[in-house]
């Protein structure tokens, strides 16, 4: 099986929740709305509604806001990118899992804008091989067309298997196994009934790679 390793973007490489928490502050602060709606907007978040736009229909509706939908989920877009990090450990166990022979992409659902951001300020752009984001390539995980725009991205095919690391039991467990390719779920709560389970189970990313090293060898 050749080295290749796909890794989702939101709270797998980069801590997506964080960051949302400091945005909910600063949304509720600059607009007077109290500390009752942070935590208001963060049980919202954790809805899973289906798109942003959904979310800030229900957040202007909630608040009584002026602005418009549009107007809110572009400027959410455009501040996300600066709140979001990468830690230094996982960025150089990146580098690491390249420096060892293996090829590293990275493969999210998102806006082209919003998390092409992300890939960019964090440094993570440049700490792998190559990337594929749904919201240029028309595609969504789990589709597994997805998977193999991001796998020749690394300059490879899907024929020769791999790993997919992720948090997301669909889009990245199932989506990776629909790929057939090993899987790595990055534990954030309780596992649902789905046909087949991970091959591995950790909590942080950097086990994960810890995992795909030591396959490699």
């Amino acid at each position: 099986m050749q080295r290749l390793a796909l890794f989702d973007l939101d709270d797998t490489l980069i801590d997506l929740d964080g960051a949302f928490r400091i945005w909910a502050e600063e949304f509720a602060e600059k607009r007077a709305l109290g500390r009752d709606a942070v935590d208001w907007l963060i049980a919202l978040d954790g809805e899973g509604l289906p798109h942003r736009e959904a979310f800030f229909a229900r957040v202007r509706e909630r608040f009584t806001l002026p602005d418009p939908v549009e107007e809110l989920w572009a400027d959410y877009r455009g501040r996300m990118p600066y709140l979001v990090h990468c830690r230094p450990e996982v960025l150089a166990g990146l580098f690491k899992l390249r420096a060892a022979g293996w090829l590293v992409g990275v493969i999210t659902n998102g806006t082209a804008d919003n998390q092409l951001g992300k890939l960019q300020r964090t440094g993570l752009a440049d700490a792998v091989d190559g990337y594929a984001l749904s919201g240029v390539e028309g595609i969504r995980k789990p589709d597994v067309g997805l998977f193999e725009i991001a796998a020749k991205r690394c300059g490879v095919s899907l024929i020769g298997g791999g790993w997919m690391v992720g948090d997301r039991p669909v889009a990245d467990i199932g989506g990776g196994h629909a790929a057939d390719l090993h899987t790595i779920w990055i534990n954030r709560g309780t596992w649902p009934d789905h046909e087949r389970s991970p091959d591995h189970t950790v909590t942080d990313v950097i086990h994960a790679m810890d995992i795909l090293r030591d396959t490699g060898e």
